[in-house]
C-alpha cells in the first residue's frame, strides 16, 4: 500500500538501487476495483530525482507546487523532475473501471539534484511507436518512451543517465533483438504473458535483471505466449545514494537539509 491506500506491486525495491543504478524504484499498479486506487496519492514532497508515470489505462490528475497541472490518460506519460524540491499530488479522475500503469523513479546526477523543478505531459499520440516485420519478429510493436532504439527516438532524452524506456508487445513465438549501450544497467518487467531470455522463462508480474558484462550490446527476448513487457535501461551514475522516503540525495547531511527545507516551506 502507498499514497492514501493504493494497492501496488513494488517491482524495483530499495535493495536493488545500487545494482540497477540509476533507477531507484518501479511500482506497478493495476485494478478494476475502485477501492484499490480511488484514494490516490495526496500532496507529498520530492527532492533529488525524477518520476516517470506511464498510464496503460485510466485517468490521473497531477498538480504540483511549482504550478504545473496535467491529466495523464490511456497510453500517456508524465515526466517530472523534482530537482531541488516540489510537492505534488496524483489523484484518480475516475471512480470505476480499470486503472493500470507504472511509476519509475530515475535518479539525478549530483550536479543536477538542486536544479529547478520541471514537468511535461506526453499524450499517447506523442509517444513514438513502430512495428517490426522481420521473419522472426513479425507483429512485434515497440513504444519508445525514452531514449532510442531501432533508429526511433523516444519522447524524452536525458544526458546524464541516458535512459531507455520501452513498452514492447510480442505475439506468441516472436523474437525481439533490442540493442543496449555497453555498461547500461537494464531489466525487464513482464506484465502480460511470458517471455524467454537466454533460455530462462520470465512469467507475468516478474522482473528479470539483465547481465551487463563487458562487451554486452543488447538482449534477445522471445515470447512464449502473447506478451507485453517493459525494457528499461540506463547509464549508472556510480554516486552515493542517500534516501529518506521521498528525498534522494548523496549524503545524510543533504537529506537533513531537504527535510528542513520542506518543513520551512522552501520547496517550489
Amino acid at each position: 500500500m502507498d499514497g492514501a491506500g493504493v494497492k501496488i506491486n513494488r517491482v524495483l525495491t530499495q535493495p536493488l538501487q545500487r545494482r540497477l543504478d540509476p533507477f531507484l524504484m518501479l511500482d506497478a499498479f493495476g485494478s478494476d476495483k475502485a477501492g484499490d486506487y480511488i484514494a490516490g496519492f495526496p500532496e507529498h514532497p520530492h527532492r533529488g530525482f525524477e518520476t516517470v508515470t506511464y498510464m496503460i489505462k485510466g485517468r490521473m490528475r497531477h498538480r504540483d507546487s511549482a504550478g504545473h497541472e496535467g491529466l495523464v490518460t490511456d497510453g500517456g506519460v508524465q515526466w517530472m523532475t523534482a530537482g531541488r524540491g516540489v510537492a505534488h499530488s496524483e489523484m484518480p479522475e475516475q471512480n470505476e473501471g480499470l486503472m493500470e500503469g507504472f511509476q519509475l523513479w530515475l535518479n539525478l546526477p549530483a550536479k543536477d539534484k538542486m536544479s529547478a523543478p520541471w514537468y511535461r505531459d506526453i499524450p499517447t499520440e506523442d509517444v513514438p511507436k513502430f512495428s517490426l516485420r522481420g521473419e522472426h519478429s513479425a507483429g512485434a510493436t515497440v513504444q519508445v518512451i525514452a531514449g532510442s532504439t531501432h533508429g526511433v527516438a523516444g519522447a524524452v532524452r536525458r544526458e546524464g543517465t541516458a535512459p531507455i524506456y520501452l513498452d514492447i508487445e510480442l505475439p506468441a513465438g516472436a523474437t525481439l533483438d533490442a540493442p543496449l549501450p555497453a555498461g547500461h544497467n537494464a531489466f525487464i518487467y513482464v506484465f502480460r504473458g511470458e517471455v524467454v531470455v537466454e533460455g530462462k522463462g520470465v512469467p507475468q508480474a516478474r522482473m528479470a535483471i539483465l547481465d551487463n558484462a563487458e562487451g554486452a550490446d543488447g538482449v534477445r527476448i522471445k515470447a512464449a505466449q502473447p506478451s507485453r513487457l517493459l525494457l528499461i535501461a540506463g547509464r549508472p551514475l556510480g554516486e552515493p545514494i542517500a534516501q529518506y522516503g521521498p528525498f534522494v540525495m548523496n549524503t545524510q547531511a543533504e537529506l537533513i537539509q531537504a527535510v528542513e527545507d520542506f518543513r520551512a516551506g522552501r520547496f517550489a
